[in-house]
């Protein structure tokens, strides 16, 4: 379904153009300020401050009380087309801070740039380097602001039978939790496993991209509150061909591995309203490869049912119509 055409198709004749999210994960820099504005605006539950031991995470994933969660993943891999340097086995890292500020290779605190003709290659005299202390860059981390992806083909509504999720006119998808039942059926449908239940009552829960802030005309509050623009706001055609650009642009600096997510209409949900650059994998990101929507098959499976339901019918009148007399 193209995206002029999604929410048309829910009853909206005049709908505006579709919007969503375009998460460039390779400016996130994990602030966790999507997190906090989205529990803010929505009033969304604390969910515990404690760290889960999986690195600077407190939250782990999405769920009924996580609308936004940003993914930390630490990777022994050099940036971009970087070479890697040494390794840190056998380093004293006792000797080496003791030694802070007694030589132009160790600067001391508050050194932020080299100084003029003793940056390394790649990196202008008086700039930040990019390159760690000694030319060390086989450790970096991934960071990504995870969030629902406001399917264009959306199983949970699909299975919903309340009409509690429902398309708005923006294209994005949202639940009413006054009309929820708590049936849970929507749970398993999503191939994401974003949306979840509270414990407490049972109804479901996620990102409504903010839609009572769209229908006055504001962007949602994740993005308002991102300090590097890692998440982008706005028409949907307008946001895949920035993120075509900018995919464009790492891969010509060196960074092989960028590649885009969930930005494809012709994909297993019809494209996601919420889509992602990434720089690894996307199980690397604990995101599923090639998702596909999990009602595609409803329609054949009842089909199917009919015919045997029918077949079983038919055997039982030849059944009777042969029974002795």
């Amino acid at each position: 379904m193209a995206d002029d055409t999604t929410a048309r198709a829910s009853g909206y004749p005049d709908a505006p153009p579709r919007v969503g999210f375009f998460t460039d994960t390779s400016v996130c820099i994990g602030c966790k300020a999507c997190e906090v504005a989205c529990k803010e605006w929505n009033a969304v539950p604390e969910d515990g401050l404690e760290l889960t031991g999986m690195s600077y995470d407190n939250t782990q994933g999405l769920g009924a009380d996580t609308w936004r969660h940003v993914a930390f993943i630490e990777q022994r891999k050099p940036l971009g087309g970087q070479e890697p340097g040494t390794g840190h086995e056998g380093v004293d890292v006792f000797a080496a801070a003791r030694g802070l500020g007694t030589s132009p290779d160790s600067p001391g605190p508050g050194a932020t740039a080299p100084a003029p003709g003793t940056a390394p290659a790649g990196a202008p005299a008086g700039e930040i380097s990019p390159l760690a202390p000694e030319g060390r860059t086989e450790l970096r981390w991934l960071m990504s602001s995870d969030v629902c992806k406001h399917c264009t083909h959306a199983a949970c509504l699909d299975v919903c039978p309340t009409g509690s999720l429902f398309r708005t006119e923006f294209g994005t998808v949202v639940v009413q939790e006054d009309i929820c039942n708590g049936c849970g059926y929507c749970v398993p449908a999503c191939p994401y496993g974003v949306i979840d239940q509270r414990p407490d009552d049972g109804r479901a829960w996620k990102c409504t991209l903010c839609y009572d802030r769209l229908g006055v005309g504001m962007e949602p509050a994740c993005a308002k509150a991102c300090p590097t623009d890692s998440i982008q706001f706005g028409p949907l055609e307008e946001l895949r061909e920035r993120a075509a650009a900018r995919v464009a642009q790492l891969h010509a600096a060196g960074v092989a591995d960028a590649r885009l997510y969930g930005e494809d209409p012709e994909d297993g949900v019809g494209g996601d309203g919420a889509f992602f650059l990434l720089l690894d994998e996307p199980e690397v990101y604990g995101l599923p490869p090639d998702p596909v929507v999990t009602t595609r098959d409803l329609p054949a499976m009842w089909r199917h049912a009919a015919a045997a339901a029918a077949s079983l019918a038919a055997l039982a009148a030849v059944s009777f119509t042969r029974r002795p007399r």
